[in-house]
């Protein structure tokens, strides 16, 4: 039996700006952007090539305090790639760290061990993590 993982919600304060940091800033698909009935609408936009979804909004998703998601985690194959891609987009980013090492020296293999950390504009906590091929 398969057991995928297909939304996350994430807490968000202002469900426009967030749609706008996840749309423009950091390139996620929007899926939908819905309103059912009064007061309930819901956003959920994808990451370019995962099979898992972030969603948000208000009235049907569960309540939790903004900014309190913390953790989550993106992988990418080329992490200096992808922290330029959001540094050009105007994502507040950390420097490429290397586990156990400290900040990225441009030389070190970043395969499994190379991170970024970001947050959106309500505080939730993301970090990204370059994995170029599993065993």
């Amino acid at each position: 039996m398969e057991w995928t993982l297909e939304v996350v919600v994430v807490p968000v304060s202002d469900v426009d700006r967030a749609k706008a940091f996840y749309a423009d800033g950091l390139g996620f698909t929007l899926d939908h952007d819905r309103t059912f009935g009064e007061g309930v609408r819901i956003v959920q936009l994808t990451p370019p090539g995962s099979g898992c979804s972030i969603v948000f909004g208000r009235g049907a998703v569960p309540e939790m305090p903004p900014g309190s998601l913390k953790g989550l985690q993106l992988v990418v194959k080329d992490l200096p790639k992808a922290h330029a891609t959001l540094v050009e987009r105007g994502v507040e980013v950390s420097g490429i760290e290397v586990y156990g090492m400290g900040e990225w020296d441009g030389k070190a293999d970043l395969d499994n061990v190379g991170f970024v950390h970001f947050a959106d504009p309500d505080g939730n906590a993301w970090t990204i993590q370059q994995i170029s091929s599993r065993r």
